[in-house]
């Protein structure tokens, strides 16, 4: 029996289904197949169900097993199925794209393992994420977004997943709309970055450095680190549900993105607005590398700290101004200068002075002893010198700081030699200082200054030290030969399409920024000295034959082009030259990262060439993405798109904040407070936490401070929360704001409202008849009563507030609104409502309920889908069972529309109001005193004998249920009251809620509870009274507080004590 085979394989269709396994009297070879069904899913999710499985087989190995199914089981044949299938993704016997099946019961409790699993899948298979084809689109109703390519530098934090989920609610609301939606997936190569890591992680796993393999294998490495690493993104994208079009995915150093670099370059080049200078750029001296600006950290030094630095053995002190003179020639005097870089004394050229300080109007022009040479340097006057800084008196060195720089060319200054290298030593400075590390000369400055007697002292000094963010070494400020971008005219065009409302910015208050910024441009520096990316296009072309010459010979030029070939006919042209006469050497530098990546919104369509994407998707129509790439990125995306398309590149511009954790400091690995979000939706523990930390590149030391850090922060671990519930939580931030402190708590509250909408969606479920269906379209039966219309209303007035907060970008006013509706309105009031009506209505009344109900949770699902789309495609998928409509999505489901929603009811709602407040004053009474269980009667007196036949005709069972009582009575008036009932405050001007609590308390018992009560009020009173009357006496104001805390004690008073009398009148 063991051995029998099956004519048709039986498979659990679900996570729920599987888990019954256990239970069920299944043969061995059933569970045995299921575990490698199972075991086989990419969905690394089922531990749990596979360890039932192995437990069955162990148990039931050794006795004979039953071919019997338990009925709770859904099987399904798959007649055709073979172990051979087509996709190592999918499980045996399920055909690839095969949909969940959702059939029977719902489990009882929400679990995100078992909801989320299949449906990406299956949603990719159908093609759901793609536009749909061009020639059938209305192009005007397109909505084209491409997401910001994440570094292939390792895998993603909850920044990236924070704008996965603003982007894919954006994204999955137009498809909703029936709009043409392509949202482009992409990988950026980040050159130094990456190779940061590479380095780091060659030296840790194979003692060798980038050097020892050369060029051609170091990037062999890289690649397959790219490979590696972006496929795990990837399948981070995916399992947050992600909705992007995987057939357009795209990197930044594939072969078409990188001929639309080389085309962008060759034309710039060719225009004259890309040219080669020797300019002043930021160093990082152990990377050997100029850097972008992104790639800087300001550190804030408030005085004296002593840091680390790459190739030091002890740390340097920062955090000093040194004091020292300069003599002036001819005479007795000195200028006096401050400076936080003593070593740099060797490349000044001058020292300025503001032209009306009157200290040095006397020595303007005159000439100043150099204290380590020969050489004689000038006064200059100059306004961007601080008068009542220091001494007034600033030392330029223009080859080590750019403000020094500036000055020096408006006054025609020599620049023309630095003093510390590449590496970081000093150079040109002459014996004993020539070699030493620019830090340590710091300090022999410092000490022949005092032996030369010109040092004045070193005192603190609050400063902002730039450091590499990859190197954490000092960024140095050195002059290099550089490829640069002349971008003045470009931000001109940008700043006007502003000005023009041609593209806005969201929020709007970017607009100031984004003009400040544009109109102080500088150009940019677009070379980088690293061996991983897209290597110029650019050949240093000489009529000299021998391969010795230097390419800084004066007789060289440089040119571009697509391919030697071209570079050569441009370089006989212009050297007028035969072509054979011409040797040419390719610059070995790469283009800054942020290059081409402001290309993309048009090279992943194919651009320079006009294929049929470029033509149906570009323009796109909106970028969003963090403020802190605003410059380095967007406004780059928006000239660049400008000048080599002739077009914005988008229209709208969405910025959203930074993530923080808890406590606002910033997620840095080092910090120990990165969070990778698949550690969010699958949870960890603290261990495993920790082991993750084992592999990374960090050096031992930042690995013992990221567990001590990770220790504090997620003592217990990382509880699972799901994608879902990690989704909705960042789109409740106001993600417009600067920054955003995440709380993890914030995100187990979104897993608990995914159990509130599990639970409500299995009460429908359960209540529903089998002969049920639902109305299509739905409307009103005209047996509605009037808590339906009251929720068809407040369903209205949601949906109705939640479309323009859709199409504003206010999503965190979307989900806020979206919990609200479904906590405090559907479920606690309305579902508790309709129990009654459930249990014991009338056949015609019941179906009036579930046709409410089916409608309800149909159109919420639809409205919480593009931020849930896992549990809403799962409840929806049930509830289409239905409606006969098994193989619709809910991702491309119609998003409800306003114009489609007119139970609009502000009388309702109004009635409904006083409702819950008559509900909420009866709950008070409960609760005042102690009845948990009990249930009372309730008599609701007013003096509107309209307003009371409407709550009684209307809403006496609502009233029951929410307020937990046993009965409901209405009395015109309060002079018939029955005796032993306790009264609320008013409700609505002219109603009162009576609790009878006659047979339900202790008289004596609660005499005595409220004998203390009152005694601790006056106790308060007397305090406050002497409190007041000591302001009194010394002719003091009494504060606004303490009267009011003595109205508020005076009305406790008054309650308390009614209290009483109904008690003491009651029978023991």
């Amino acid at each position: 029996m063991l051995e029998s085979r099956f004519g048709q394989t039986v498979m659990a269709a679900s996570i729920q289904h599987a888990m019954l396994l256990s239970h069920s009297h299944l043969t061995l070879n059933t569970c045995r197949r299921t575990l490698n069904n199972l075991t086989n899913n990419r969905y690394h999710s089922y531990s749990r169900t596979i360890r039932n499985c192995r437990k069955l087989i162990q148990n039931r190995a050794t006795r004979p097993c039953q071919a019997k199914v338990s009925n709770a089981l859904n099987l399904r044949s798959f007649s055709q199925a073979t172990d051979d299938s087509d996709s190592n993704d999918c499980p045996r016997g399920l055909v690839p794209w095969q949909k969940k099946e959702i059939t029977g019961t719902l489990p009882p409790a929400y679990n995100p393992e078992y909801v989320e699993a299949v449906w990406y899948k299956w949603w990719e298979e159908k093609g759901f994420h793609q536009p749909q084809p061009i020639q059938d689109a209305v192009k005007k109703r397109r909505f084209v977004i491409c997401l910001p390519p994440p570094n292939v530098t390792g895998s993603l934090h909850l920044g990236h997943a924070l704008t996965c989920s603003i982007q894919d609610a954006i994204v999955r609301w137009n498809r909703m709309q029936g709009h043409q939606v392509l949202w482009l997936p992409g990988l950026d190569h980040a050159g130094i970055a990456t190779q940061v890591i590479i380095e780091k992680w060659l030296w840790q796993k194979k003692g060798c450095t980038k050097h020892d393999l050369g060029r051609e294998k170091f990037l062999e490495e890289v690649w397959k680190w790219k490979t590696e690493k972006g496929n795990a993104i990837y399948e981070q994208m995916k399992r947050l549900g992600a909705s992007l079009d995987w057939t357009r995915q795209s990197f930044t150093m594939d072969q078409n993105l990188s001929k639309a670099v080389n085309e962008a370059f060759i034309r710039l080049h060719d225009e004259g607005l890309i040219y080669r200078k020797k300019c002043l750029v930021n160093w990082s001296c152990v990377l050997k590398s100029a850097i972008s600006d992104v790639e800087i950290e300001m550190l804030q030094l408030k005085g004296k700290t002593k840091l680390e630095i790459p190739g030091y053995s002890k740390k340097v002190q920062f955090g000093t101004l040194t004091s020292f003179a300069y003599p002036v020639v001819g005479t007795d005097e000195k200028i006096i200068v401050a400076t936080t870089r003593p070593e740099t004394v060797f490349g000044d050229v001058a020292v300025a002075v503001h032209p009306e300080d009157s200290r040095y109007q006397h020595l303007h022009g005159a000439l100043l002893q150099h204290p380590f040479s020969d050489r004689k340097i000038p006064v200059i006057a100059d306004e961007f010198v601080d008068k009542e800084f220091g001494e007034g008196a600033v030392k330029l060195t223009p080859c080590h700081d750019q403000t020094d720089y500036e000055v020096c060319e408006r006054h025609g200054l020599p620049i023309s030699f630095s003093i510390i290298d590449d590496s970081g030593l000093m150079c040109n400075v002459g014996a004993p200082f020539e070699g030493m590390k620019r830090f340590d000369a710091r300090q022999a400055v410092v000490k022949s200054l005092k032996q030369k007697d010109l040092y004045h002292g070193t005192i603190n000094h609050s400063m902002m030290l730039p450091v590499c963010s990859r190197s954490k070494d000092v960024i140095e400020p050195l002059l290099m030969d550089q490829w640069f971008l002349n971008c003045k005219e470009m931000a001109t065009k940008a700043t006007q399409a502003v000005t023009n409302h041609l593209l806005c910015f969201i929020p709007d208050y970017y607009d100031s920024i984004w003009f400040h910024w544009l109109q102080n441009i500088r150009d940019w520096c677009i070379s980088r000295q690293l061996w991983w990316g897209h290597q110029i296009p650019a050949y240093f072309a000489t009529t000299t034959p021998s391969p010795q010459q230097s390419t800084s010979s004066s007789t060289g030029i440089w040119v571009s082009g697509r391919n030697q070939d071209e570079a050569l006919a441009k370089a006989s042209e212009k050297l007028s030259v035969p072509k054979e006469h011409i040797t040419l050497k390719q610059d070995e530098d790469v283009l800054d990262t942020w290059f081409s990546s402001a290309l993309l919104p048009f090279s992943v369509f194919g651009w320079p060439e006009k294929t049929v994407d470029f033509e149906s998707f570009y323009p796109t129509n909106l970028l969003e993405t963090g403020h802190d790439i605003l410059f380095f990125w967007v406004a780059r995306m928006v000239m660049l798109g400008q000048k080599l398309t002739g077009q914005l590149p988008f229209d709208k511009i969405l910025l959203h904040g930074i993530i923080r954790d808890s406590d606002g400091r910033k997620m840095s690995k080092s910090q120990g407070n990165v969070i990778d979000p698949l550690n969010v939706i699958n949870g960890i523990s603290l261990k495993d936490l920790q082991s993750q930390l084992d592999s990374s590149v960090l050096d031992k030391k930042e690995i013992e401070h990221c567990k001590k850090e990770q220790h504090k922060n997620f003592p217990h671990g990382i509880p699972q929360c799901g994608a879902d519930a990690l989704r909705f939580t960042l789109c409740s931030y106001n993600f417009k704001l600067q920054t955003i402190n995440i709380q993890m708590d914030h995100i187990k509250s979104s897993k608990f409202f995914c159990n509130k909408i599990w639970q409500a969606s299995r009460f429908i479920h359960l209540n529903q008849e089998d002969s049920f269906t639902p109305k299509r379209p739905f409307a009103l039966s005209g047996h509605e009563s009037a808590i339906d219309k009251w929720i068809l209303s407040v369903l209205t007035e949601t949906i109705h507030y939640c479309d323009p907060k859709f199409r504003n970008y206010d999503l965190q006013l979307v989900t806020n609104s979206l919990r609200k509706f479904w906590i405090q309105n559907f479920c606690d009031i309305y579902l508790e409502s309709v129990k009654p009506v459930l249990k014991n209505g009338s056949v015609e009344e019941k179906e009036t309920v579930n046709q409410v109900l089916h409608f309800c949770l149909e159109t919420y699902l639809k409205a919480i889908s593009p931020f849930m789309p896992y549990l809403s495609e799962e409840l929806y998928q049930q509830l289409m069972q239905r409606s006969g409509h098994s193989d619709v999505s809910v991702c491309n489901a119609a998003y409800p529309n306003p114009k489609d929603f007119i139970w609009r009811n502000q009388f309702i709602e109004e009635d409904m109001n006083i409702v819950q407040d008559l509900c909420s004053q009866a709950l008070f009474l409960r609760k005042e005193f102690s009845l948990t269980k009990a249930k009372g009667n309730i008599f609701i007196s007013s003096s509107n004998e309209i307003l009371l036949d409407r709550l009684s005709q209307n809403y006496s069972v609502p009233i029951s249920t929410l307020s937990r009582s046993a009965s409901v009575n209405f009395i015109y008036g309060i002079l018939n009251i029955p005796h032993g009932c306790v009264s609320s405050k008013a409700v609505a001007d002219t109603c009162q809620v009576h609790l009878s609590l006659q047979g339900l308390v202790d008289p004596v018992i609660e005499l005595n509870k409220l004998t203390k009560k009152v005694e601790k009020v006056l106790k308060e009173l007397e305090k406050i009274a002497a409190s007041m009357n000591r302001d009194l006496r010394n002719n003091e104001l009494v504060d606004e507080k303490k009267i009011k805390a003595v109205e508020n004690l005076n009305s406790e008073l008054d309650r308390l004590q009614n209290y009483v009398s109904v008690l003491e009148k009651l029978e023991p």
